[in-house]
């Protein structure tokens, strides 16, 4: 299949026009013309990921974030995101980014149901009620601040969460924010969260937030949203015949030690 119309079906999830407007999503290397057997998915175009993506010989890296966000005012071997540019120029590998367009469409609800939230609304809407950033509902029964954080390890597969709170407040309504979602934390108070689970949350934003009446599990920026991997993996092989898609394992967090 011609990446071209690799690219349709990418975009029937994630339509690029939802995407915000200093984001940078879409086709950041390649030729539309190029012939696609393999595609590997990733949460970000890594050296590691490169040669990984290059030793399955993929012909196709999707990723979430996109390798060029910043003006490029030159590609050399000298500048990090340049030297990784060449290497898959060199490698004959195409380059794809679903970025904001697809934590529009997919990230908070899927986010929400991995979590077995019920009766969710989308927490920032953007394009109109039902596409937006991030999500909230409630849980099928309350837990504890406590129980909600090892369940938050458990359904995203991280070894630790961040939490700011009181570990034995009881909780029943839930925002989840994928990504960075320090902004996020006025809107789930609007919405009398008890909780907001997101990533990315420094010391003034999670004791701001105590003293605003909601509680943070911080699970990582790359925790939650290494959920586009598994999501993308199966979207792939359920709309594309004859594409081998291999998930990353490549790209790792950072290590508490």
């Amino acid at each position: 299949m011609k990446l071209k119309a690799v690219m349709s079906v990418l975009n029937e999830i994630a339509p690029i026009i939802y995407s915000e407007s200093w984001d940078n999503p879409g086709l950041l290397i390649g030729d539309e013309e190029q012939e696609i057997k393999t595609i590997y998915i990733a949460v970000d175009a890594t050296e590691a990921v490169i040669e990984a993506a290059h030793k399955a010989k993929a012909d196709l890296i999707v990723t979430h974030h996109p390798l060029i966000f910043h003006p490029l005012h030159n590609i050399s071997s000298m500048d990090h995101v340049g030297k990784r540019v060449m290497k898959m120029i060199s490698y004959g590998m195409s380059l794809f980014a679903m970025h904001t367009d697809f934590d529009v469409t997919v990230m908070g609800v899927e986010a929400a149901s991995m979590l077995d939230l019920i009766e969710c609304k989308i927490l920032e809407p953007t394009v109109n009620d039902d596409l937006g950033i991030g999500a909230f509902g409630y849980l099928k029964e309350d837990l504890s601040l406590r129980e909600l954080a090892e369940k938050v390890k458990e359904t995203f597969d991280v070894s630790h969460v961040k939490v700011y709170g009181d570990l034995e407040d009881t909780i029943v309504k839930v925002a989840v924010f994928p990504g960075s979602g320090s902004s996020g934390i006025d809107t789930a108070c609007i919405e009398g969260c008890d909780v907001i689970i997101t990533g990315d949350i420094g010391h003034h934003d999670g004791t701001d937030a105590i003293e605003k009446g909601i509680s943070v599990i911080d699970a990582g920026h790359f925790g939650i949203e290494k959920l586009f991997i598994g999501f993308m993996e199966k979207y792939v092989n359920d709309n594309i015949d004859d594409i081998t898609v291999i998930p990353d394992r490549a790209q790792k967090d950072f290590t508490v030690i």
